[in-house]
Order: structure tokens, then sequence, then C-alpha cells
């Protein structure tokens, strides 16, 4: 039995969850946390994100039924949270995705936890100009290193469209990050 599936054991476990998911906070929080802050940008609105999902996690895993690895799982959880916020809070501001884009540029360049240099804010500009389900699937592969099995399970897309979309993608970084 591997790591995880004892942990979702004790997780399921009513005497034994409180003590099996302070042990799932210290392996995954912050995996999670970095996943959740890459789409929503800012620390303050990733820890509200990452909240949401470690109450949605602890509510549902009585429900999880183990088709996917518990990884898989908590990440597809975060991700439509981190949706779910983002549609929250940009319906209210934003006429098109370009806005929003910009916008969230802006937000990570003025963080204070953001110390990136010309070449990681032009990579971060590239990305951000990719439509939304292509900016996805490049940050997980790339950044979180997932692997395309577990990008489609995620995301609901076929392995070989995620495979076309991120090598796309880091075609179109290789041709303008030097421009």
């Amino acid at each position: 039995m591997n790591k995880d599936t004892a942990l979702v054991k004790k997780l399921k476990d009513t005497t034994l969850k409180d003590a099996a998911f302070s042990e799932l906070l210290d392996v995954y929080q912050e995996r999670l946390y970095w996943h959740i802050r890459k789409l929503v940008t800012t620390h303050e609105n990733a820890d509200d994100v990452l909240q949401n999902t470690f109450i949605r996690i602890y509510k549902s895993i009585i429900n999880f039924e183990e088709k996917s690895s518990l990884h898989t799982w908590m990440y597809r959880i975060a991700y439509n949270e981190s949706i779910r916020f983002l549609e929250k809070n940009n319906k209210r501001r934003f006429d098109n995705i370009e806005e929003v884009s910009e916008a969230a540029l802006e937000v990570l360049f003025e963080d204070e936890y953001f110390d990136g240099d010309e070449i990681q804010k032009k990579l971060q500009r590239i990305i951000a100009s990719f439509k939304e389900k292509q900016r996805r699937v490049f940050e997980m592969k790339y950044f979180d290193n997932l692997s395309f099995r577990q990008i489609s399970e995620i995301l609901k897309v076929s392995e070989s469209t995620l495979k076309s979309s991120y090598y796309s993608a880091v075609k179109t970084i290789e041709e303008k990050i030097f421009l």
C-alpha cells in the first residue's frame, strides 16, 4: 500500500481523520499553494483559495473514489476553486480576457513576493498572452511538473490535445522570449 492509499484510508476513518488531515496538509499544502498562486496571482488570493480548497477536500474525502491519484484529485479541486474565485472576481471588473490578463500581470509585478528579473517578467507576459486553456496546460506541465495524463484528468481534455497545446506554447515562448 503506497503512502497516498494509506493516507486516504486514514482520512476516511472518522477516528483518524483529523490527524490524517494534518498529515495531508504537511505533504500537499505548499504544492497546492503554488498551483493556486499561478492561477490567482497574489499571495492573499492564493491563501483564500487554498483554504477553500482544503475545506472542500476535508468535506469531500469520503466521496473520493480513488479512480485517480489523491494528488490529481486534489489538484482538480484546487483548479476548480481557483476558477470559481477568478470568475467571481473578474466578472465584476473586466470586459474581456485580455483585460484580466493585463490586470493580473500588474498585480503580480507589484506583489512584494515577486522578485522576477526582466526575463521572468517577459516570460510571464508571454504566458499571459496565451488563451486561458493553453496557459493552464503550460503552467501545470512546466511549473507544476504534472504529467500529461494528470493534466488530462484535471482538465478533462485528451492527452493529445494537451500535448499539442503545450508544445505550441513552448514554441511561442522560444520565438518571443529574446525579441
